[in-house]
């Protein structure tokens, strides 16, 4: 029988390894956000027509000159945003991995104890 500490643990890391993914899922949605601004500020490069913007469900006529400030703006915050996500994630990985061994060494112990 697994005592009630062992369940609490044993749930404490089914969250952390929710957490752990939710973390994971919204690092990968900035760092596709990221790629996307990459490409976005490529392109602008290469252009000599006027650039337009999407704004709702029209395209603008914009100043290349703004969107690349804008984009390089946002492309900074999301970056930030991304790096954050990786701390925050590597922090729940090491809590998760810590609870893990507490929960296995607990196990082994109640084996051994019961042989």
């Amino acid at each position: 029988m697994v005592s009630q500490e062992m369940q609490e643990n044993i749930g404490r890391l089914q969250m952390l390894e929710q957490n752990i993914q939710m973390f994971s899922s919204q690092r990968q949605n900035f760092q596709m956000q990221l790629e996307e601004i990459e490409n976005a500020l490529k392109e602008l490069q290469k252009t000599k027509n006027r650039p337009y913007k999407i704004i709702g469900n029209l395209m603008v006529a914009s100043d290349a000159k703004e969107l690349v400030e804008e984009l390089t703006s946002r492309k900074e915050t999301i970056t930030l945003r991304v790096q954050s996500l990786e701390k925050q994630e590597k922090k729940l990985k090491e809590k998760a991995e810590e609870l893990q061994k507490t929960i296995m060494n607990a196990l082994q112990q109640e084996k051994g104890g019961s042989s």
